[in-house]
């Protein structure tokens, strides 16, 4: 006779059959319809998936970096209809038919985007690992000046905001990058903004 799971002095011996009576259900999964870089997909996820794990684990779009997975360094910039967000920080499922731009649909190696081809001009980049995410920032950034939205520095919230260094990296704040580039990031920016060099 087994004496698994009975009380002794030194208190209760384990049970082996315990494992068999406490099972996990499986994960919630859910259909998600999105569009990136210009293509429909489909996919099925567990409801906890992360964008950031779906681009990179399900559609195998590995250019979106994980870096902190805490939103913090914004290696992990994307553009989802039209805004730029960590998408560590949100979960696929809450993106049902939106329209996403990762550093893969901003240009190829024979056609830059202008972002990415004044980044290699003014060498904004040292390890690499960042810039996705510093692009991605950097294009979404601009529309955001030019829609007039207003940043931590703008001045004067009755006119639109002006292209300015401060402004730049105000908005820019979000996206570390290690190996201190700030100053070619800013260039590149510039460049493409056609503003002032600073």
């Amino acid at each position: 006779m087994s004496n698994h799971g009975e009380e002794t002095e030194y208190g209760h011996l384990p049970d082996p059959d315990a494992s068999a009576r406490f099972t996990h259900p499986a994960p919630e999964t859910l259909p998600v319809r999105l569009t990136v870089n210009g293509e429909i997909r489909e996919l099925s996820v567990d409801t906890r998936t992360t964008l950031l794990d779906a681009l990179r684990e399900n559609l195998h779009l590995t250019g979106t970096k994980k870096g902190c997975d805490h939103g913090q360094c914004g290696a992990c910039t994307v553009i989802v209809d039209g805004r730029r967000i960590n998408s560590c920080l949100t979960l696929a499922v809450m993106h049902q038919d939106a329209e996403i731009t990762t550093i893969e649909g901003l240009g190829t190696p024979d056609n830059l985007h202008p972002m990415q081809a004044a980044f290699v001009k003014h060498d904004g980049y040292q390890c690499g690992y960042c810039t996705p995410g510093q692009i991605c920032s950097s294009v979404a950034a601009l529309k955001e000046l030019e829609a007039g939205i207003p940043s931590h520095v703008t001045h004067d919230l009755v006119s639109p905001p002006e292209m300015t260094a401060d402004e730049i990296r105000e908005r820019m704040s979000g996206n570390i990058c290690r190996c201190g580039a700030y100053s070619n990031i800013l260039a590149a920016i510039e460049d493409v903004a056609g503003g002032q060099k600073s």
